[in-house]
C-alpha cells in the first residue's frame, strides 16, 4: 500500500510540476493543503481556477490582463509615448516594483535564442514596430536582460528602428552581466532605470 492516498499523490505530482518545486517541497505543500480548513483549501483551488480562466494577454503590450487592455496600458497617468521593452511579464513586474517607470511596457514573450531555435518571428517584435508607428512613441527603452541573448534581441530592435525619429535607450549596467532582471533587487533596478543610456540607431 502506498504512503499517500490517490488524491494526495495526484496533488503532490501537480505541485512537483511547478518550477523550483522539488518532490519534498511538493509533499509539504500538499500536507499544508490537507491540514488547512476546507474554506482555505477551496479558496486556493478557486484562485487557481480563476487566474487560468480569466487571465489573457493585453491587446496592446502582451502583459497579463483580465480585460482587453492591462491596468498599466489603461492608466491615463502613464506616459504612452515611452515604451519599456522587456522579455517576460516577470521582468515587467520587477521593474514596476521600483516605482520609477512612468511609461508603458511591451512584453516580447522571450528573446532571440538561436540555440533554442527562437528567432525574431517567434517574439512580439512586429507588434512592437506596428505599435511605434501607430502611436506617438518618442522613446523606446530596451530593458532586456544583460546577457548575450538579451543584447542580441536589443540589437535586432535597434536595427529595425534605424532611421526612425524614436529615441532609443538601454537600461544602465547596474545589473551584472549574465544575470536576470527578475532577480535584481530594487536598488540595482532603480539605478539601472535612472541611469539608462541612449543607444545609437
Amino acid at each position: 500500500m502506498g504512503a499517500f492516498t490517490e488524491s494526495m499523490g495526484r496533488l503532490i505530482d501537480e505541485f512537483a510540476k511547478l518550477p523550483g518545486i522539488g518532490r519534498r517541497t511538493a509533499e509539504r505543500l500538499a500536507y499544508h493543503v490537507l491540514s488547512s480548513r476546507e474554506e482555505g483549501a477551496i479558496g486556493l483551488a478557486l484562485a487557481i481556477r480563476d487566474v487560468v480562466r480569466r487571465t489573457k494577454e493585453c491587446a496592446a503590450c502582451f502583459n497579463a490582463a483580465e480585460a482587453e487592455r492591462c491596468s498599466i496600458c489603461s492608466d491615463s497617468r502613464r506616459d504612452q509615448s515611452v515604451v519599456w521593452v522587456v522579455e517576460e511579464v516577470k521582468d515587467l513586474i520587477a521593474l514596476e516594483k521600483t516605482g520609477e517607470v512612468t511609461g508603458v511596457y511591451h512584453v516580447l514573450k522571450g528573446r532571440i535564442s538561436p540555440m533554442a531555435g527562437k528567432g525574431p518571428e517567434d517574439l512580439t517584435i512586429d507588434n512592437l514596430l506596428k505599435r511605434i508607428r501607430k502611436q506617438k512613441v518618442k522613446e523606446v527603452v530596451l530593458a532586456t536582460n544583460p546577457d548575450l541573448e538579451g543584447d542580441m534581441t536589443s540589437q535586432y530592435i535597434v536595427e529595425k528602428l534605424k532611421g526612425s525619429q524614436v529615441k532609443l535607450s538601454r537600461i544602465a549596467r547596474g545589473i551584472p552581466q549574465g544575470s536576470s532582471i527578475e532577480y535584481a533587487n530594487k536598488a540595482i533596478l532603480t539605478d539601472a532605470i535612472t541611469g539608462r543610456q541612449e543607444v545609437e540607431g
